[in-house]
């Protein structure tokens, strides 16, 4: 049996780790923009280790799982309808015996924070990513659930709002906070930048509407975003197209009015963030 530590030194991923695996296969996957994705697997008889891995992976027991156990987490086995959280650098090591089906949603870490900071209107540094488990989540399995069925119907909407779902249910960590900007001036920030999509933004703009320099507020930002100033600025502007994209709006209105050089600009960057063409997008909200 092969172990994934034999891929170290390349992309490490969970997902990387599983695909190196002899005995892993895929059975289903869904590629949701800006480095997340969610796959099915089926694996047995197999022993594999995540080591260090790259970005954070949350996964769902769909079928079986009675003889998997995490090796350095005691002899508890896995059961269907049970969450495990695997945070980004942190290893573990796993055996499987019997035959079992999953569901594995991948994440880097700045898409997640960001996510976070949005939907919960809290300082990134408070998500709580905690090791889990064999975890009895109900509130994580829900979104979990809708993802499997997602990725087996290719329906990248559904995916979308399963991902939001998940996000939303995440638990925040009681700790004190250092730097970084106030709720206040993070509201004054965004509403600046909704009111100047359409504009070739810089960084030099919201250190202004922050009164602070480009060297800090760049650097405060990323503390309480998660992402940079203009991975931000950019998914705002993906959000504000999406909606758009809800009406009968030209693509090229749209991607002038979220401020993208061209429509084919618009459109590469579209697909990279979400997974799918404006096009496709807009045809899948008629389905």
């Amino acid at each position: 049996m092969r172990r994934g530590a034999g891929l170290k030194g390349s992309m490490t991923s969970v997902r990387d780790f599983l695909e190196g695996s002899p005995s892993a296969r895929a059975v289903a996957g869904l590629d949701l923009g800006a480095g997340r994705s969610v796959t099915i697997w089926e694996n047995a008889h197999d022993r594999i280790r995540y080591d260090a891995p790259e970005g954070h992976a949350f996964s769902l027991y769909l079928k079986g799982g009675t003889g998997t156990r995490r090796l350095d987490a005691g002899p508890e086995t896995g059961r269907p309808g049970t969450v495990c959280i695997l945070p980004e650098g942190q290893g573990s090591d796993w055996e499987i015996t019997t035959p079992f089906r999953f569901v594995h949603l991948y994440i880097p870490d700045a898409p997640l924070r960001a996510a976070f900071a949005d939907i919960h209107d809290r300082d990134s540094r408070l998500l709580d990513l905690s090791p889990a488990t064999f975890a009895e989540r109900p509130l994580l399995a829900a979104p979990l659930t809708a993802l499997a069925q997602a990725a087996c119907a290719e329906d990248v909407l559904k995916a979308e709002a399963a991902v939001a779902d998940l996000v939303a249910h995440l638990g925040l960590r009681p700790v004190p906070l250092s730097g970084g900007l106030s709720p206040r001036v993070l509201r004054r920030i965004d509403d600046w930048i909704d009111s100047h999509l359409d504009a070739n933004l810089s960084l030099a703009d919201l250190a202004a509407v922050a009164d602070l320099s480009p060297f800090h507020l760049h650097r405060m930002f990323r503390a309480s975003r998660g992402m940079a100033p203009h991975a931000w600025i950019l998914r705002k502007r993906i959000g504000r197209a999406t909606a758009m994209l809800r009406t009968a709006c030209p693509l090229i209105e749209i991607a002038v009015a979220t401020g993208f050089s061209s429509q084919s600009h618009f459109t590469r960057a579209f697909r990279a963030q979400t997974g799918m063409t404006p096009t496709g997008y807009r045809r899948a909200l008629t389905q």
